[in-house]
């Protein structure tokens, strides 16, 4: 047994005397994290510095004073207090150089408000500060463990979600002999070392010419038209079923994986440097490689299992993994090469998932295979 922290995802049902204040809740983060990040950006273009979190909580409390600012009061504060320390952290990202510098929330994507205390869980119904008549929500599962916090979400289709996060332990999987190596591809989203090809679904690709034909209809309408607001809604639907498409897949194929396998070993793949090429970057997100990676991560530290990053640098394509021989002048229209040295005919996904299973064993166990 093993303690974890585990988030549990439903989908609230509020009333309408509920759907404003929870608009309102949003709307009030949104404005509090656009306006300290415009104050940022002035503050560095004068003096090159940054407000981070400690000064920028005693502005929040001195701005609410202020009567032109006296509705912040409507919400709960621990939420806006919330909505600084995302942006301090996202600052604080961007100096490590993690991701870049953070952009102003949109209205028109939806947004969020977290709830880091005063949480309880009533039957199908959450009690959330400002909200003591409790909100109901479609409780597809059970909550186990202690309930630490927990975040409200609203999408562009005007739905809104709550994930809650528990602290509980967790009993991990079994030990087994089983060890995989995945080649990660487009044409074939993977092929294993067990000389499993798995298709790769194309759910943007299957639904482009829907979503081409619905973005030109709410590009032709007028921003007074009432007609932009029935449209933009279409188009975020669209592409909240190629999301939801995608995330049933990647859970489904890497909770099969981490269940057989007790070692996944795979690339390191340079995906930012690799969305740079712009003939595959749509494929290549499309495709979505680092989700089903970090799914393996944190599923994997769950169940007790091992995952393997192999160098990016590492020729898996090209070394025969018969006799190590490699193949330089190899290239990418090559599907099936032979072996100059031992003869061996391979089909070059099932080679590199072989190779990088090998090399993964090698740095695991610190020897050869």
């Amino acid at each position: 047994m093993k303690e974890i922290l585990k988030t549990y995802k439903f989908r609230l049902e509020p009333t309408k005397d509920q759907i404003p204040l929870l608009n309102q809740h949003i709307g009030h983060c949104r404005f509090l994290y656009n306006h300290f990040l415009a104050k940022n950006i002035e503050k560095y273009s004068n003096e090159k510095k940054f407000i981070f979190n400690n000064e920028a909580s005693k502005s929040l409390t001195a701005l609410k004073k202020e009567k032109e600012y006296e509705w912040l009061k409507q919400v709960n504060s621990q939420s806006l207090q919330g909505s600084l320390a995302h942006l301090d952290t996202a600052l604080k990202r961007f100096f490590k150089k993690i991701s870049s510098f953070p952009k102003f929330h949109k209205k028109s994507f939806g947004g969020s408000f977290s709830i880091p205390q005063h949480l309880r869980v009533e039957g199908s119904e959450v009690l959330i500060p400002k909200f003591k008549e409790g909100i109901s929500f479609v409780k597809h599962r059970e909550i186990h463990g202690e309930i630490r916090s927990a975040t409200v979400s609203k999408t562009p289709t005007n739905k809104f979600f709550i994930s809650i996060l528990t602290k509980q332990n967790f009993e991990e999987l079994p030990e087994n002999e089983f060890e995989v190596g995945i080649d990660l591809g487009i044409k074939d989203f993977a092929t294993t070392s067990d000389a499993e090809t798995i298709e790769n679904p194309k759910f943007l690709k299957k639904s482009l010419k829907k979503l081409k034909f619905l973005q030109r209809q709410l590009a032709k309408t007028l921003f007074k038209n009432r007609k932009r607001v029935v449209r933009r809604l279409k188009v975020a639907t669209q592409h909240e079923k190629i999301t939801n498409h995608r995330n049933d897949f990647l859970h489904k194929l890497s909770s099969r994986l981490i269940n057989e396998n007790q070692v996944i070993c795979l690339e390191d793949l340079n995906v930012k440097g690799m969305v740079k090429n712009h003939k595959l970057a749509q494929a290549i997100q499309d495709v979505s490689w680092s989700k089903f990676v970090d799914m393996l991560k944190y599923k994997a530290a769950w169940y007790g299992r091992d995952i393997v990053f192999i160098d990016r640098f590492f020729p898996s394509s090209k070394l025969c993994s018969q006799c190590g021989e490699k193949k330089i002048d190899l290239t990418l229209a090559d599907r099936e090469w032979i072996c100059s040295s031992c003869g061996a005919l391979h089909h070059r996904d099932y080679n590199a998932a072989l190779n990088i299973r090998n090399e993964g064993l090698r740095i695991l166990t610190g020897c050869g295979t």
